[in-house]
């Protein structure tokens, strides 16, 4: 099986090879390796999904502030965004610290992820994020196996990622209820790299959140920062480097900080 996989991988060294090799949707066979460094190669790819594979952001703003304004709060978009990447629980957990409200933690968040699958089941315009699809598909030709490893709670990445045709796309699924402890800590990365059978510096990670780029490199991966403006000014300074949009992945990556 290992010589099997390494037959399949993005090598982590030559940018310009990199480039070539991911943006050719035809480039040959799966045994194509990409260098980007010198002596590791990226043989699986893990994303986060909100914000990543699905343009989501806003939609859990309008419901969290539907949630917030149930318990008489008040919070602007601005400062939701200090939750993107955590988990449900971990969100709710400083609310009501911060605003002393009576229910429990685990009250809180299941009326408020009751509130959000209802929202996902009924959303009339879910799609995945442009070019998703397609990077995908380049990389499954490529037999680089791919995860999803989401703060979000299993049922709502299932619904999530069926809803915007991507579920049978991914070998493996990580969910934040599944792990001790969630993003900026390791857990739900390392977890997902067992899934796929891989080690941690086997894998990258693509992440538009701060916590998320914190926890992909505390689990010793490499990272690309997703550029999405809808999550808000997240700090994705730790990722080895930055992407702006799918159909950019290599461009981006080539020009980025890491890339030399």
């Amino acid at each position: 099986m290992e010589a099997n996989r390494a037959a399949n991988e993005i090598g982590i060294g030559s940018t310009s090879a990199m480039a070539d090799a991911i943006r050719a949707e035809d480039a040959g066979p799966a045994s194509a390796c990409v260098e980007i460094g010198p002596t590791s190669a990226i043989r699986a790819v893990i994303f986060d999904m909100d914000g990543v594979l699905v343009d989501s952001e806003p939609i859990y703003f309008e419901i969290e502030q539907a949630s917030f304004s149930y318990y008489g709060i008040h919070m602007v978009e601005e400062e939701q965004h200090q939750f993107v990447g955590i988990t449900p629980e971990e969100m709710w957990r400083q609310v009501k610290s911060r605003y002393a409200l009576s229910p429990s933690v685990a009250e809180l968040a299941a009326f408020h992820q009751s509130n959000v699958l209802k929202a996902i089941e009924r959303h009339p315009k879910l799609t995945p994020m442009p070019q998703a699809a397609a990077f995908l598909h380049r990389l499954k030709q490529r037999g680089i196996p791919v995860a999803v490893a989401s703060s979000s709670p299993m049922a709502l990445i299932e619904l999530m990622l069926t809803r915007i045709g991507l579920r049978e796309k991914f070998d493996a699924i990580a969910s934040g209820e599944e792990v001790r402890q969630g993003k900026p800590a390791p857990d739900i990365f390392l977890l997902a790299a067992a899934r796929l059978g891989f080690e941690s510096n086997a894998c990258l990670v693509v992440e538009d959140s701060s916590n998320g780029v914190k926890a992909a490199k505390a689990a010793g991966m490499a990272c690309a920062g997703f550029r999405n403006p809808h999550s808000g000014n997240q700090d994705l300074s730790l990722a080895d480097w930055i992407v702006e949009e799918y159909g950019r992945f290599a461009t981006d990556i080539y020009k980025s900080k890491g890339a030399g």
